[in-house]
């Protein structure tokens, strides 16, 4: 991890985000004095679960891997967060530690901001604070959908939604795969990183994706959507 100073090439000097627009100048130059911009390496953490959150981070530039820290042997992937996303807005609505880690899965650019700043913000200007529940809301369920997946659905299922679900992201990130372990993939599905090769090998035979390599392409879509929703 790297502090960006004003006197870095690097530096942004604004908060250009469309979700900074609605705010007035006097809460605007609020959150500037309240944060400090980041270069985070790749496989930098940017959240420790468990850890004393001061801060929430939005994501500039670049891609992070949201995940919770299982037993020391093995963790659940939660989604990507992309550049626009916000990490750690639960310390600013209710609990004072970051409940999940993440970690750079490329070099990433971050504002870290004080979430006393950014509560303060939410408290005055109305149109920034719904626009901010809602984000904490749709993180929510997305995170309901996750677990739902998890608990109802057999391993098949749950790699085919692991798989569409990074094809998605896609057209935004062409080389999502490749940043991607085999391992990764299996923690997005919550099975064996044994059992994912196997079953990838299968929905290859099967017609059903194509691998070359670490990346993968999706040759029958609405099979394997069939195969997510069947579970």
């Amino acid at each position: 991890m790297k502090t960006i100073l004003e006197t870095d090439k690097d530096f942004i000097c604004d908060i250009q985000a469309p979700c900074f627009q609605n705010l007035l100048p006097e809460e605007a130059d609020l959150v500037r004095a309240g944060k400090t911009q980041v270069i985070f390496r790749k496989g930098d953490n940017l959240t420790k679960q468990g850890a004393f959150a001061t801060y929430v981070l939005f994501i500039v530039d670049g891609l992070v891997k949201q995940y919770l820290e299982g037993d020391g042997t093995r963790n659940y992937n939660l989604k990507i967060i992309s550049p626009g996303e916000f990490l750690g807005l639960s310390a600013v609505f209710s609990v004072n530690t970051f409940n999940y880690s993440s970690v750079a899965i490329t070099e990433c650019r971050a504002f870290l901001i004080e979430k006393e700043a950014i509560g303060r913000v939410i408290r005055q200007n109305g149109v920034f604070g719904f626009n901010m529940i809602k984000r904490f809301c749709n993180q929510n369920t997305s995170l309901f959908g996750t677990v739902g997946n998890l608990l109802y659905k057999q391993m098949n299922g749950r790699l085919a939604e692991t798989l569409l679900y990074l094809e998605g992201l896609r057209d935004q990130h062409p080389d999502i795969f490749q940043l991607l372990s085999r391992k990764d993939i299996a923690e997005f599905s919550g099975i064996s990183t044994e059992s994912t090769v196997k079953l990838l090998k299968t929905f290859e035979k099967d017609g059903l994706i194509e691998l070359k390599e670490k990346d993968i392409r999706i040759i029958n879509h609405d099979l394997l959507a069939e195969i997510g929703r069947r579970g």
